[in-house]
């Protein structure tokens, strides 16, 4: 009899873009795919950010390079990914959050939202797909979505409304590339701890809401999302695409 043998983690020779890569979960992101042995480009707007996080990550002996791109700037993103590409994996990680109640949202807020995290996202991802499509290149494509994909939450009706899109277009877009070996999927975190979130858990009865909802009993920290990145990334998840790797603690369960 012949064992079989578990496929590797390992992503060793790929290229990897990480989008949003200047704090939080983005970051953390790439760290995990450049010690998983990708060569990491870490983009974002905040260059300053994404300079410490490549002179940190090189001196851990890390292959990794910054890249400034706005995502919500779809030729300037076209471009660059074009130039640099192309990319064996993709992580956007890039995002916007202007949270309010439903009657209070204000067209500027909704195009703002929906311009970085349904459009920006979109073109991104197509925009690694032509590069790969063109070199002839199988890939992986991995969009940070939310558990609010899959339910509503307190003034979250915009954000919502996005990342219940960007699942949409997920699906499509599994079902056009699969053939040419290019897999795309999302992660859906619950509510994580990272300076943008905090503000929300410095507010005592939204922290007793989400500790109420997530089942596990404990806010999500960064690191929840790490081995869930290099999974979809790696070869060990090669029959996977189309669809949503829920890191939410339980809180879409119910």
């Amino acid at each position: 009899m012949t064992l079989p043998k578990t496929p590797s983690f390992r992503l060793d020779g790929k290229r990897a873009l990480v989008a949003g890569a200047s704090s939080g979960i983005g970051l953390a992101c790439a760290v995990a795919l450049a010690e998983a042995g990708a060569e990491v480009t870490v983009a974002a707007r905040r260059v300053e950010a994404l300079e410490d996080l490549v002179a940190q990550l090189k001196a851990a002996g890390f292959a990794a390079k910054a890249l400034a791109m706005d995502v919500s700037d779809v030729a300037a993103t076209q471009a660059a990914v074009a130039e640099h590409g192309p990319f064996d994996v993709l992580v956007n990680s890039a995002g916007l959050a202007r949270h309010s109640a439903a009657e209070d949202t204000t067209e500027d807020d909704f195009d703002a939202v929906a311009g970085l995290n349904l459009k920006g996202a979109y073109f991104l991802t197509q925009a690694v797909a032509k590069g790969l499509i063109a070199a002839g290149k199988p890939g992986s494509l991995i969009n940070i979505s939310s558990q609010m994909a899959k339910v509503g939450g307190l003034d979250r009706a915009v954000y919502s409304a996005t990342k219940h899109a960007v699942e949409g277009f997920t699906k499509s877009m599994a079902i056009e590339w699969g053939k040419k070996g290019i897999r795309i999927n999302t992660i859906c975190p619950t509510f994580i701890v990272t300076p943008l979130t905090q503000s929300t858990f410095d507010r005592p009865e939204r922290r007793a809401w989400i500790e109420d909802k997530i089942k596990l009993g404990r806010i999500g920290q960064v690191e929840d999302i790490m081995g869930g990145v290099v999974f979809l990334a790696s070869e060990a998840s090669s029959l996977i695409t189309g669809t949503a790797l829920m890191i939410d603690g339980g809180w879409t369960a119910e």
